[in-house]
This record gives structure tokens, C-alpha cells and sequence, in this order.
């Protein structure tokens, strides 16, 4: 199951958010988004995790809890939706 982390501090790190979702079972991988251009945090990631049981148990005790000095919110990922061209607005 993949979850969606956002309202993270710039500090966290892919190995960080990693140890903190492991507490609750196996994490398959964990990733914290950079900005292309700075090559800084833009505060949210993913995590996921081998088993959607773990996933939830992680989900329910993380939510609007305080991970380097922010109140993170953990939900269920979305997929992205397919862009129907190339162009960036």
C-alpha cells in the first residue's frame, strides 16, 4: 500500500521518513519529493509499505502526529492522473 506523507519538514530525509514508517512493519521504500531546480524538500512524499494491514496501523498512529517539529498528515496515495498532452501550463 502506498501513503501519501505531506506537511513535512525540510529536513526530513528519504532514510528518516523510512525508520519512522518501520516502527509499524516492512517499508518496501520511502521517497521525500525534491524541487528540480533547488534540489530541496517540497515537504511531502511517499511511503510504501509491503502490507495494507501495517499501512493502516501506520496511517492511524502517524496521522497529525509531530516528526522534526511538524504535525505530518499520512493518507492513502492516490494514483496520478494520466496528463492528456504534453504541455505545461
Amino acid at each position: 500500500m502506498n501513503l501519501y506523507v505531506s506537511n513535512l519538514s525540510f529536513n526530513t530525509t528519504d532514510d528518516s521518513l523510512k525508520q519512522l514508517f518501520a516502527k509499524f512493519g516492512a517499508v518496501s521504500s520511502s521517497k521525500v519529493i525534491l524541487d528540480r531546480e533547488t534540489g530541496r524538500s517540497r515537504g511531502f512524499g511517499f511511503v510504501e509499505m509491503s502490507s495494507q494491514k501495517e499501512a493502516n496501523e501506520a496511517m492511524q498512529a502517524l496521522n497529525n502526529k509531530e516528526f522534526d517539529g511538524r504535525a505530518m498528515s499520512v493518507s492513502e496515495a492516490r494514483e496520478k492522473p494520466a496528463r492528456s498532452d504534453n504541455k505545461r501550463w
